[in-house]
């Protein structure tokens, strides 16, 4: 490999000495390392690029050396994202219900419910930004509020990424990919107009409305059904005189279609079995979707900016 000439040739030759890594590592990768270099030719303002890397090399390190440190870091961070390792459970009984000791678990059904909140705030930052930039574009003032509504589009990129990783254990970024340094103020609007990751970034926020509505709906709903049939048999015993007399008033009935009717004990037996089963379901629902989310989120956010 011939030794970079320029920043960019040593970017070049790191993401290809990356090639195959994660797409969230290769990002981090390849800000810090611009990072480090421009800020090393500011410092020595007098020298030529190529002079600067031939001394950044040394201390810094080459590519291909770079590369695999940071390979050596992602084995550590791949270690740490996954959860505790649970007694391993090989009968289909053991699965099913064994999904509640996995700490993903629940950390997609927290996502779940956060997802509505964080949905109707994307869609609307979006929605909002988008046609104030158009509206304002034919002012002066319009080109720095599309700069700082492309960069406020990033900055909560990076924070959903955030989330993605504490809550669904998938690795995301922990930098954003580099400002574009060196040009004039509208070639970096047209470079964020043209980078496919700042369109699929608000994409993903705009698609997060209608599916933070259907997550939270969805277990909201199946949880509270669950919760109720797996409450209906121990309401019966919680104080006996009075929870016998609402039954016998007929205050608490239950209807399946053949008329209300106060439900008898082997009725109430069975909703607690059909709801410790919906509760279990619902977690394997859970996890199954944040398994996806997180692979949605990471190709929207990340994919499209590893290439660059």
């Amino acid at each position: 490999m011939t030794a970079p000439r320029t920043i960019a040739d040593y970017l070049a030759q790191l993401r290809d000495a990356l090639r195959g890594a994660d797409p969230a590592l290769i990002q981090d990768a390849l800000y810090d390392a611009e990072e480090h270099l421009r800020a090393e030719l500011a410092d020595q303002p007098n020298r030529s690029e190529a002079e600067m890397l031939a001394q950044v090399v040394g201390s810094y390190g080459a590519p291909d050396e770079v590369a695999e440190i940071y390979r050596d870091q992602e084995i550590k961070i791949q270690r740490a994202l996954r959860p505790p390792l649970a007694p391993k459970r090989n009968s289909l009984i053991g699965r099913f219900f064994g999904v509640a000791a996995d700490v993903r678990t629940w950390g997609s059904l927290f996502y779940m419910l956060l997802a509505l909140g964080t949905g109707i705030a994307y869609f609307v930052l979006v929605v909002v930004g988008m046609s104030l930039s158009a509206g304002l574009s034919v002012l002066i003032i319009g080109v720095p509020f599309i700069v700082l509504f492309f960069g406020t589009v990033r900055v909560l990129a990076l924070m959903e990424g955030r989330i993605v990783e504490a809550m669904l254990g998938v690795r995301m970024p922990r930098r954003p990919p580099y400002p574009s340094s060196g040009t004039t103020l509208m070639k970096r609007i047209g470079a964020m107009f043209t980078d496919p990751r700042t369109w699929t970034t608000m994409f993903y926020m705009v698609l997060m409305l209608p599916l933070g509505i259907a997550y939270f709906t969805l277990t909201v709903t199946l949880m509270t059904v669950a919760l109720g049939f797996m409450a209906a048999p121990f309401a019966r015993l919680i104080n006996v005189g009075d929870i016998n007399r609402a039954f016998v008033d007929g205050t608490i009935t239950v209807d399946w279609g053949f008329g209300p009717h106060v439900p008898g004990w082997s009725e109430l037996i069975a909703m607690g079995v059909i709801g410790v089963l919906l509760f279990f379901t619902t977690l394997h629902l859970v996890r199954g979707l944040g398994r996806l989310q997180g692979q949605l989120a990471k190709h929207l956010l990340v994919a499209s900016a590893a290439g660059q």
